[in-house]
């Protein structure tokens, strides 16, 4: 028992669920024994601990919500797009700036920014796959910074 709950910590990271994985594994280990050739125990035991460690995990991202914030998509410092209330150079520059993205790039960050569409309701409504609407909207908000910095503009900041 040791064994399996030493390997079930190591793959689950927590105590409670490496626990409920010895138990759920002894329950399932008394039906696989019977019904396997087994020529060394310890190997096959470490075996089925570790798949049934990974299906675990596969099931909770699988299953996982994740707030897609600025820190999590890793976007570029503190960048913020507001056209609201700002002067007018730089809203010239802010709206030169997006025609300059690619195309994919413009959308995304069009409705997405100035929008205020979700990423999925950004999916939805470009047919981009979610994965690289994401990606177009982070590499779009790094390249209008960039921008914005060869403009003059080196912060962009709302309150």
């Amino acid at each position: 028992m040791p064994l399996v709950y030493g390997v079930a910590l190591k793959y689950l990271k927590r105590p409670e669920d490496a626990q409920d994985a010895v138990m759920q594994l002894f329950e399932e280990l008394i039906v696989k024994v019977k019904g396997s050739d087994i020529k060394t125990f310890k190997p096959w035991l470490y075996t089925c601990v570790r798949n049934y460690c990974l299906m675990e995990l596969r099931k909770r991202t699988r299953n996982l919500s994740v707030s897609l914030d600025d820190s999590f998509m890793e976007f570029c410092d503190d960048f913020h797009l507001t056209i609201a209330g700002e002067n007018e150079e730089r809203e010239k520059a802010l709206q030169d700036c997006i025609e300059a993205l690619p195309e994919k790039q413009r959308i995304s960050v069009n409705y997405f920014f100035l929008q205020e569409l979700s990423y999925k309701e950004v999916e939805e409504r470009t047919g981009f796959s979610l994965k690289n609407v994401k990606s177009f909207i982070q590499n779009g908000k790094r390249n209008l910074k960039l921008c914005l910095e060869h403009k003059g503009i080196t912060s962009y900041e709302t309150e």
